[in-house]
């Protein structure tokens, strides 16, 4: 007999419970689960570049395929980065380790900004090779492409890096908001492309990264912010895969990053997800939401968390179990696939 092949784009629990169906369990990964946490990661990446890793589609498959060989978990997420397609486009910028993004001549005036000139798809296609290799590997697990929202990737280019304040990326959003709407509207192009080449390539669920959004008032995100993050997700629909937006510091923001398109809102540990409920509305599934710090506490404290965010997920439209944020270096990755299996025991039909 013939056992049909379950299709990760309308099968996998990832995308049943992003859309609010039934699943067999609740679905589960990690983000930043393909990285430093895993000693295999560490040992392929020794003496190699982080641009130069995603940009090789051997490497980019190779560290994408580690967590689910390892862990078990629901669903793969593309290795890259948020400014791979910044560089591709031309913008002189590298990844600094121990900083992270380093830009070279950051954005300041409105000859910079004319200077960002837009993503071709071709600039990115080893990404889409990589994608199209990954799919065939993966088989019936998901494949989770990513983007820096608008307002992440400006406040990097305007600072130069990372910043604590974002005093820069503020003044020009506030002093000089014509040239600020102009940045984010290239800036919501770049990632839409970069995104429509994942989901063309194959991917099952695109996540846009609004990681430094929690610095907003709701006011400043709904006015200048929104409307570009909502560009991007608009801009995707056609392709009917899931749509995850997720930022950090942004339980006063989630009812709006979801309203800007989202179909899945991440949400970060500061806030409960039955509340998350609340804020969001019950036609909106969640994903999250287990601090990375607790990962370190103890395999009890760890099985107590893990069983709490699952009772309070089951209030949500769907629930797709993750983290708060990203996988810490130091965690223990034995870890990492307990958390997999009981949440896999515990929500077994």
């Amino acid at each position: 007999m013939t056992v049909p092949q379950l299709n990760p784009r309308t099968d996998s629990a990832l995308v049943r419970a992003a859309r609010g169906e039934s699943v067999p369990v609740t679905p589960v990964w990690f983000m930043r689960q393909a990285g430093r946490s895993l000693p295999e990661y560490r040992a392929l990446r020794e003496g190699i570049p982080m641009l130069e890793a995603c940009s090789r589609p051997d490497l980019i498959q190779e560290i994408t395929l580690q967590p689910v060989r390892r862990h078990g978990v629901d669903a793969a997420i593309l290795f890259s980065d948020i400014v791979v397609p910044l560089r591709a486009c031309g913008v002189d910028l590298d990844i600094v380790p121990g900083v992270g993004p380093v830009v070279a001549d950051p954005i300041r005036s409105a000859d910079h900004v004319d200077r960002l000139r837009p993503l071709q798809p071709e600039e990115v296609g080893f990404v889409a090779e990589a994608v199209h290799g990954l799919v065939g590997t993966l088989g019936r697990t998901p494949l989770v492409g990513f983007a820096g929202a608008p307002f992440t990737l400006a406040s990097y280019l305007i600072e130069g890096g990372p910043s604590k304040n974002h005093e820069l990326t503020k003044a020009m959003m506030y002093g000089a908001p014509d040239l600020w709407h102009r940045l984010l509207d290239r800036l919501a192009d770049i990632a839409l492309t970069f995104l429509r080449v994942q989901a063309e390539a194959g991917a099952s669920a695109l996540q846009l990264f609004d990681s430094w959004a929690g610095v907003l008032s709701r006011a400043d995100y709904a006015a200048s912010v929104a409307p570009h993050s909502q560009k991007v997700l608009a801009g995707l629909a056609d392709l009917g895969v899931p749509r995850i937006h997720f930022g950090v510091g942004t339980g006063e923001l989630l009812d709006l990053m979801g309203d800007v398109g989202a179909d899945v809102v991440g949400v970060d540990w500061r806030i409960p997800l039955d509340e998350a409920v609340r804020r969001v509305g019950p036609h909106r599934a969640l994903q999250g939401n287990l601090d990375p710090a607790v990962l370190f506490a103890g395999w009890p404290v760890v099985e107590r968390e893990v069983r709490r965010i699952l009772a309070e997920g089951a209030a949500a439209r769907g629930h797709i179990f993750n983290l708060g944020h990203g996988v810490l270096p130091s965690t223990d990755p034995g870890v990492l696939t307990r958390v997999v299996d009981l949440v896999h025991e515990v929500t077994a039909a």
